[in-house]
């Protein structure tokens, strides 16, 4: 008796819950819904038209499937790769050239002697100007995903997203060093990249910078992994980086400075070689909402070469 006394008590209980539940839900007053995190990035994507320093000068449009990596060449010829090709185009924007490989380019970088490296996923592959094979390069993980590739002089640096890390290599392909792991001692945070977006590039004076994206920094290290400097902060404001991580991809002007790119909030700016904020290349308008993967070179007269995957296009932009 007293077994059934206790199962409608509960019944009871459960019939008033639900009753309150549903006064609350469709009775009450309605609660206005907000996100106390909305960025009201519309407002965010207007830029001062005052601060965009650069016009738009030529559009180049790649045959390619998909579009991932730029490089500017000797004679300023612009090189592009992505699905299953690259191709060669002149400053002017007329072709030059193209060859075939098996895969997806997701960066690139030659050489003075005019050796093209290509990272593929985990590895990296060197092909000759006309596109004759190099060389295949051992991947060191199968969870690596190449993002990036500079070559000095000697070395030839690498970056993986999937590991963190960033590979030394001499000019065939032994694996020299690992730059960027924590290290105290050295005073090396380590990397944080949430996402596959992990750029580095040489400097002026051939000096290696990488994007530790997640930190929203730029930061300059030795070949020995040792941090020597770095520049850069999180902010919603136009002289920042903002998102889970950018600068996307950078590179160099001649006199030092930084050219940056983002993804979240799409736009190219320019920094001084001491990471001041200078001017903006192209604004967030330019860009389709959404786009990613803006990489960019710079050619010898200074004219910004910006990669938008989005619009399967080459974009060259130059001082109004």
């Amino acid at each position: 008796m007293k077994q059934k006394i206790f199962i409608i008590a509960g019944l009871l209980l459960l019939i008033a819950v639900i009753g309150i539940m549903f006064t609350d839900l469709f009775s009450g007053k309605k609660q206005e819904q907000t996100n106390p995190y909305d960025y009201k990035m519309g407002e965010i994507r207007k830029t001062d038209s005052n601060q965009t320093a650069y016009t738009e000068l030529l559009t180049i449009k790649p045959a390619l499937v998909e579009i991932h990596a730029i490089v500017n060449g000797d004679g300023d010829r612009i090189y592009v790769a992505g699905k299953n090709g690259l191709e060669i185009y002149k400053g002017d924007g007329k072709p030059d050239g193209n060859f075939s490989f098996e895969g997806v380019a997701s960066c690139m970088a030659i050489d003075k002697r005019g050796k093209i490296f290509i990272g593929i996923q985990d590895h990296v592959e060197v092909f000759d100007q006309i596109g004759k094979p190099a060389g295949k390069w051992k991947s060191v993980s199968p969870e690596s995903i190449l993002t990036s590739i500079a070559v000095s002089n000697s070395c030839v640096y690498v970056a993986d997203a999937g590991k963190k890390i960033v590979y030394r290599y001499d000019l065939n392909g032994r694996l020299i060093n690992r730059i960027g792991e924590k290290d105290p001692q050295k005073n090396v945070p380590g990397f944080i990249i949430p996402s596959p977006y992990f750029d580095l590039a040489l400097g002026k004076k051939g000096e290696l910078w990488i994007a530790n994206t997640g930190r929203h920094s730029l930061e300059q290290f030795s070949d020995e992994g040792v941090l020597n400097s770095a520049w850069g902060e999180a902010s919603m404001a136009i002289d920042g980086f903002c998102g889970c991580c950018n600068p996307s991809h950078f590179a160099f002007l001649h006199d030092g400075s930084f050219v940056t790119s983002e993804k979240g909030i799409e736009r190219v700016k320019i920094y001084s070689p001491k990471g001041e904020f200078t001017c903006i290349v192209a604004p967030p308008s330019a860009f389709t909402e959404g786009t990613r993967g803006l990489d960019l070179a710079v050619d010898s007269k200074d004219r910004i070469i910006v990669l938008d995957p989005e619009r399967k296009q080459v974009r060259i932009f130059v001082k109004k």
